[in-house]
């Protein structure tokens, strides 16, 4: 299981984050402080890292400039507010192996955390989710139905992937904003309803069952 540390003094965004990388095989470890990301980084258990710039005690472009410094070569995403040019180029050519600006989509984050993890760690045993006639390569973002290769884009894939790690469970549209569209969805958006509708013209029109008034299930 990939060991994540995520260095972020926002709660509402680290409980998010933490929740999202639990869902999807991964053990998050949270710190608030540079000087704890530089201890557990040391401690040698951590396959990555998410790095908030703007920190308590120092700034995170020193955290990265200390890790890369001693040698230490783990993978480092800057998750940060600062969103300017010379920012993200100062980021990455401190050593940071990407670099992504709030507000952002958690999707989008967990596809450039399997990225940069070492192979082999990505999502906990296996990085295939199966159920049915329903497969998804979590590496290569390959879906197939049955021997079927159907093109899903990238919201559709998080969709679909919510629905796969959890199959016969009913899931709310608030769950599935959360999980797909971020720690800021708008709750009265339909945008859930849409998606799956997309989601069952590709993968089958009973792959997905409503639950009035309570959400959607997987089957298949």
């Amino acid at each position: 299981m990939s060991r994540i540390l995520l260095v972020e003094d926002e709660e509402r965004i680290a409980a998010f984050v933490a929740k999202g990388l639990r869902a999807a095989g991964m053990q998050p470890v949270h710190v608030r402080t540079g000087r704890e990301a530089v201890d557990e980084v040391a401690g040698g258990e951590v396959d990555l890292v998410v790095l908030d710039l703007g920190l308590p005690d120092r700034d995170g472009f020193s955290v990265l400039q200390e890790l890369r410094g001693s040698g230490d070569t783990v993978p480092v995403i800057i998750l940060t507010a600062r969103s300017s040019v010379e920012d993200t180029v100062a980021g990455l050519e401190g050593g940071a192996d990407d670099y992504m600006a709030k507000p952002f989509r958690f999707e989008e984050l967990l596809a450039r955390i399997r990225l940069r993890l070492p192979s082999g760690t990505a999502g906990g045993d296996s990085t295939t989710l199966a159920h049915g006639s329903v497969s998804l390569d979590l590496r290569t973002r390959r879906a197939t139905v049955g021997d079927r290769t159907v093109d899903l884009s990238a919201r559709e894939f998080a969709l679909a992937e919510a629905f796969l790690r959890n199959p016969g469970q009913v899931l709310s549209r608030e769950q599935l904003l959360s999980r797909v569209w971020g720690y800021d969805f708008d709750p009265g958006s339909n945008v859930v309803d849409v998606y799956v509708r997309y989601l069952r013209g590709k993968l089958g029109a009973e792959v997905v069952t409503t639950v009035r008034g309570m959400g959607y299930r997987l089957d298949g």
